[in-house]
């Protein structure tokens, strides 16, 4: 409960910008798009789209498409409306958006999908990514590398998704 209070600080604190509301397109599994504008989740990260990961019998999938896919499921069409509460160093939105006032966000982490990204989200989502961890939903279920670990083995000399899917160097 504590993480939905500080979210919702958070969304009063932004309670300047007008929410967007309408149909989203999932982008991958942070970032949406509303009428032209792309918001991405506040507070998680999300496997990137060429990213793979290994399952409980360790072959690997590709575990961004996964949350994408998996996201666009759980949408299906209904209304999404995003409260930004930030802009990221590309100047993006970041947003927390919800449907039928489910957080995305709380509901990607819970369901093993996106892991709390505690340099932003301060440790909002960390109970229910231990909770997910622990019932070894979505991707705890393999193996995998962090998506921000995997963006930086990307960066180095030689970087490859298969290869920095595996290990983050």
């Amino acid at each position: 409960m504590r993480w939905f209070v500080g979210i919702l600080l958070l969304v009063t604190a932004a309670a300047a910008s007008e929410p967007i509301t309408g149909r989203a397109s999932v982008i991958d599994g942070d970032t949406l798009e509303i009428h032209g504008t792309r918001v991405r989740l506040w507070g998680i990260d999300a496997p990137e789209s060429n990213q793979l990961c290994r399952d409980d019998d360790a072959k690997h999938f590709r575990c961004g498409a996964k949350a994408a896919n998996d996201l666009d499921s759980f949408i299906v069409g209904r209304p999404v409306k995003c409260v930004e509460v930030d802009r990221d160093r590309y100047g993006r939105s970041v947003g927390v958006c919800t449907v039928n006032n489910t957080d995305l966000a709380d509901w990607l982490v819970r369901n093993g999908l996106a892991f709390d990204w505690p340099q932003y989200s301060k440790g909002a989502y960390a109970e229910v990514q231990r909770e997910a961890e622990q019932n070894e939903r979505g991707l705890w279920t393999g193996s995998f590398v962090k998506p921000w670990q995997f963006r930086a083995c990307l960066r180095k000399p030689g970087g490859r998704a298969g290869k920095c899917s595996d290990k983050a160097d």
